[in-house]
Formats: C-alpha cells, sequence, structure tokens
C-alpha cells in the first residue's frame, strides 16, 4: 500500500455518470462515507442516445430527482418505429403496468449533473476534475492514488469499496478497465449530434437502420432531435472515401441520408445544433462485475448494443442493485467475506434483470446492420405492425427491476 497519508471512506465510486451518481447517492443516503472521482468537468456532452425508459423513472423519483429532471426532459415517447430504406413503421410503445406515462430523452448535460449533485448533497465528497492515476489492494483495502487534471496535484484515497463506474471506454489503472486492442475493421464507432428544426413526430421514438450501423432518433426537448449510431470502421472509412473534405460526423450522415429516406427526411429543414460527437469503439457484451471489493456498475459491467436504447437505464438500475445489495452490510462490516457474498449476490441479481436486454441488442444488432435481414424484418413488420411492439419489450421498454432484496431506497438525509 502507498505511505502517502491517506483519506479514509467506506466506498469510492469512480466516474460519475448516471450509474456511479446513483450509486453514491445511494450509498450516501445508507449511511457510507462516499468518495467521488470524477475526470471531467461538467456540464458535459456525451456520445448517447439520451433515453430513459418507462421503467427508470420510478426509480428516479425514489432517488429525488424525478420531477426536476422532467422538467428538462423531452416528451413522452409513445411510439417506437423503424425508419429503413423507403420504409417507415410505427408501433405503440410497450405499456409498462406500473402507471408511468411513459419514457423520456433527457441530455447528458441535465441527467449527470443533477444526479451529481443531489450525491453531493446526501453527504458524498466530490472529486472533480480529478483521475485515478495509481490503484493498489492489500489487507481488505484498496488505495487509489488521484490526480488533478489541471494542478498535478496527488491525493490518496482509501476504500474497502470501489464502485467501477468509468464507462467502457475509460482506459485507466482500476482491473475492471480494459487495456486498449489495435483498431480493427468490425470496430463499432460511436456518433452523436442534435439538430434544430428537425420534423420527428414529438412521441415517436424510431430505430434506424443502415448499412455497417444503426441509429436512433427522439426528441430531446428545446425543439431539437437527436441522432445518434453506431457504424462498422470499415463502413465509415468507405463513407468518408465517398465524401471527402467532410468530417467523421457529416461523413456518417450523408451515408445514412444515402440509405434511409426516413432520416433525411425528418432532417431535411434542420441545422446542426453544435459540433458532432464521436466515441469508441463500443464493446457490446458482458464485461467485468469486479471481484474483491471492486464492483463494476453501468457500461464497466456490460453493455447493452445501443440499437436497444437502454443504456442510461441499465446504468442506473444496476447502481440501484449494487447500492441495495451492498445496503444489505453496514459499511463498517464490509470484510473480505461480506463483500463475496455481495459479488455473488450483485452478479445473480444483474444476470436475472439484464441478460435478457444483452440478447435482445445483440440480435437486433445483427439484424438490422445487413441488408437483407433488415428487409425481411421490415416487410414481417409492415405485415404485422406487433412484433415492432413486441421487440421493444423483449429489449426492456416494459420491464421493471427485480431487486428481490428488503432494503429500502431511502430518503433523502
Amino acid at each position: 500500500m502507498s505511505a502517502s497519508p491517506a483519506l479514509q471512506y467506506d466506498a469510492i465510486v469512480v466516474g460519475s455518470g448516471p450509474s456511479g451518481a446513483t450509486a453514491a447517492l445511494l450509498l450516501s443516503r445508507s449511511g457510507w462515507r462516499v468518495a467521488i472521482v470524477e475526470k471531467a468537468a461538467f456540464p458535459r456532452r456525451k456520445v448517447c442516445g439520451e433515453f430513459v425508459s418507462a421503467t427508470t423513472w420510478p426509480l428516479l423519483d425514489a432517488l429525488g430527482v424525478g420531477d426536476e429532471l422532467r422538467g428538462q426532459a423531452g416528451p413522452v415517447v409513445r411510439r417506437v418505429g423503424v425508419f429503413a430504406r423507403t420504409s417507415m413503421v410505427t408501433a405503440p410503445m410497450p405499456a409498462t403496468g406500473n402507471g408511468v406515462e411513459g419514457g423520456r430523452a433527457v441530455s447528458r448535460e441535465s441527467l449527470d449533473a443533477v444526479l451529481l449533485c443531489r450525491a453531493v448533497a446526501a453527504g458524498a465528497t466530490l472529486w472533480q476534475p480529478w483521475t485515478v492515476a495509481t490503484f493498489e489492494s492489500g489487507a481488505g483495502r484498496h488505495a487509489c492514488t488521484i490526480e488533478h487534471r489541471e494542478r498535478g496535484e496527488r491525493i490518496v484515497l482509501e476504500a474497502p469499496v470501489i464502485v467501477a463506474a468509468h464507462g467502457s471506454w475509460d482506459r485507466g489503472p482500476l482491473p475492471t478497465q480494459p487495456r486498449r486492442k489495435a483498431a480493427a475493421a468490425l470496430d463499432l464507432l460511436g456518433f452523436k449530434a442534435r439538430f434544430q428544426g428537425g420534423t420527428l413526430d414529438e412521441d415517436l421514438m424510431p430505430l434506424v437502420a443502415f448499412p455497417g450501423g444503426y441509429g436512433g432518433m427522439v426528441n430531446t426537448g428545446a425543439a431539437r432531435v437527436s441522432l445518434s449510431c453506431c457504424i462498422r470502421r470499415d463502413h465509415l472509412d468507405a463513407a468518408r472515401a465517398r465524401h471527402p473534405g467532410r468530417t467523421a460526423g457529416e461523413a456518417v450522415l450523408a451515408h445514412i441520408f444515402e440509405h434511409c429516406d426516413g432520416v433525411r427526411a425528418v432532417l431535411a429543414t434542420a441545422s446542426c445544433d453544435g459540433q458532432w460527437l464521436g466515441a469508441g469503439p463500443i464493446r457490446p457484451g458482458i464485461h467485468d462485475f469486479g471481484r474483491d471489493g471492486v464492483f463494476a456498475v453501468g457500461n464497466a459491467a456490460a453493455e447493452a448494443h445501443p440499437i436497444v436504447a437502454e443504456g442510461i437505464s441499465i446504468a442506473i438500475q444496476s447502481a440501484a442493485l449494487l447500492a441495495e445489495t451492498l445496503g444489505c452490510f453496514s459499511a463498517a462490516a464490509s470484510a473480505p467475506l461480506a463483500l463475496a457474498v455481495a459479488h455473488a449476490r450483485y452478479q445473480r441479481l444483474w444476470r436475472r434483470n439484464f441478460t435478457p436486454r444483452m440478447r435482445a441488442s445483440a440480435l437486433y444488432a445483427r439484424m438490422f446492420m445487413r441488408p437483407l435481414s433488415t428487409r425481411l424484418a421490415v416487410v414481417s413488420m409492415q405485415v404485422f405492425p406487433s412484433m415492432l411492439r413486441i421487440g421493444a419489450a423483449w429489449s426492456g421498454k416494459s420491464r421493471q427491476l427485480q431487486l428481490h432484496l428488503n432494503a429500502p431506497l431511502g430518503d433523502d438525509a
């Protein structure tokens, strides 16, 4: 362990996106001393579809942020759709059975800031903008040496529990952070932009299908339409070759326009609001739940293909599962055996809740990235529109979070 003087906590949360801030908030309410380490200054834009499913809003209400976020969110999404080639198929969003009116899009600038502010108000200590420079483990404790991104100052934090909420792209010293791999043609790269003046129906969220990729559109409020998408690296390279002089995001949009009449019609009179964002490669699949007191949440644990627009909901819900699991133990009782039990329970609950969504997202991604299977799927949906609604239900749009624990979410301190 480091010989530097260390600040003691019960849990260190690395990353303050939706999963990290949710975990920090709930653990703080349970009486845990929580440190949050966030490398970026807020507000920040992210490559993200920004949709929060209907089944997640009761949890946001329990966190005390639901009403505030509704005031900053886009309109309620009541229909799902598919835009592919010349086809535009729509169907009602599946019912949730919990009385919630429906999902909405919330900008990450708003969502992240509101959740983080509430976590700090609950007692969490925020280190921002700091990054984890080194990580050491021993004797049931973990030491994170954190570094200020501007001043270079270093401080050591210690805790028996680490919540890895760093996402899937971030590189660093935690055992849950992946090593960077060489670029490959099949890599999926993410892009996002917002547009003013689009004509997407307020209550509609369509899946966008095009060769080598997929995307989605949604109204995010303030008369803006968000387009987020993933595209294979080889198809991106081909699109940039066909459209020289354009940025990567502009070349992706041109590629989508060439293959999707629905998107072209929605954005025919629209203008891009700000810069295109890019990120990736994304890593769909189950990654790592952690071990030895390190727990992964959100995309650090697993990443569903963004085609199902469940990333934010899985992030928030997985953090709630972890906080509920750890809440069965007092902060003072975070012994290795108790943490091993918590790991096993968290993994079991995670797989019970999210494995079906992971499988559905992988199936839909394979289906809608290929022209032939896309055409077959769209023809089937045109004949049987209920297939689209059933597909949305399989992706998690109507699935309630199953905690199976007695510990309550808690109230504001």
